[in-house]
């Protein structure tokens, strides 16, 4: 059992904007982050939430120009209706994803399907939260990402080229389970923000997924040099693909990602990639049994989970449990870790410290 304090959203998102606000970003922008971190944290991504966004800024964006406060999304000439190109001038990758959400979902209602690849990017965090967001409209919906850094190696290799390159889908199955399903996952081993979260709370990683400064394998979160693809060469080969997609909009070499530019006309920025689709775009209309798309799905779901496969769990399930869980206690879970860390932060902003005396708490298995 591992005890959590119970923060109000409202008291979350005060000091998470007032941070952002602190650090130049708009209005704008810092509610945007902190909607994703507070989304992240309810639905128990304890990666990815507002200490790693905070850490992430500091170290990477707005403090070295990695992140431009207030820079403005263009959208590039193009020739194709349901496909745009963005150039987001280091824009804060929240915003900038919420909006490419946004924006190709309009698209796919028009097209069926849209997708955004957006360049000059800053780091988006969770990727699931984007997709989740568009399967609770109703829409399929798709995201990859390359990383701020170079920090996994490549399999058979030993120096990290790759990022830990998240892949995230969101399907709206909402009717037919009561949570959308969210597949989304580093193709690392185990993120960096998590190695961060462990070092965060005195515990080890598991075996096999990260290396240290030698080239050796570690599970002390203290030791890590670089990170391990998860599945060898599969895990590898889903990392490439998001190299790959960046690439192709317009990402330079990842090894110069996150660092500063020496070579003149070198990029060091993160490439999104994003893809709604109508639901209807997908439907040939002749189910089984007379049955509609929506009965389909929940069809094939149960018949997945049938025949003594009960225990098994769909992606997203654990997320709506940590989503349900969060609501239920009134608030946001964290540890008394994060708390002491977020402490830190308001402390720096001469602002209140939430005091753990006066936090609920709650037990979580």
């Amino acid at each position: 059992m591992t005890e959590f304090l119970v923060v109000p959203r409202a008291a979350h998102d005060l000091l998470v904007s007032r941070i952002y606000l602190a650090r130049g970003f708009t209005a704008g922008e810092a509610g945007e982050g902190a909607k994703l971190a507070a989304e992240a944290a309810r639905h128990g991504i304890r990666t990815h939430h507002a200490l790693k966004a905070l850490h992430l800024d500091h170290l990477f964006g707005s403090a070295v120009g990695g992140c431009v406060p207030g820079a403005e999304i263009e959208v590039l000439p193009g020739r194709f209706p349901a496909s745009e190109c963005w150039d987001a001038h280091k824009k804060l990758g929240q915003a900038v994803a919420y909006r490419a959400i946004d924006r190709a979902t309009e698209l796919a209602d028009q097209f069926g399907i849209a997708q955004i690849a957006v360049d000059n990017a800053f780091h988006y965090l969770w990727g699931g939260g984007y997709v989740m967001e568009a399967a609770e409209r109703g829409y399929f919906a798709y995201t990859n990402c390359t990383s701020t850094l170079a920090e996994v190696v490549p399999y058979g290799g030993k120096f990290p080229t790759l990022g830990t390159n998240p892949h995230s889908w969101g399907i709206p199955g909402t009717a037919a389970n009561g949570f959308p399903i969210v597949i989304d996952w580093a193709t690392s081993t185990v993120a960096m923000g998590r190695v961060q979260a462990l070092k965060r709370e005195g515990k080890l990683l598991p075996p096999g997924a990260a290396v240290d400064a030698d080239g050796h394998p570690t599970t002390d979160p203290n030791r890590v040099a670089s990170l391990l693809p998860f599945g060898g060469h599969k895990g590898y080969g889903l990392s490439l693909i998001n190299e790959i997609f960046g690439a192709l909009i317009g990402g330079s070499l990842p090894t110069l990602r996150g660092k500063p530019i020496t070579t003149p006309g070198e990029k060091n920025t993160t490439v999104f990639y994003f893809q709604v689709i109508h639901p209807d775009a997908l439907s040939g209309g002749q189910f089984a049994c007379a049955r509609n798309q929506a009965h389909n799905l929940a069809a094939v779901i149960a018949d997945i989970l049938g025949h003594g496969n009960e225990a098994a769990m769909l992606p997203g399930q654990l997320e709506a449990a940590a989503r349900h869980r969060s609501d239920t206690a009134g608030g946001l879970l964290f540890t008394a870790a994060e708390i002491a860390e977020f402490n830190h932060h308001a402390a720096e902003l001469a602002l209140p410290a939430w005091d753990p005396a006066d936090l609920a708490r709650i037990e979580v298995a």
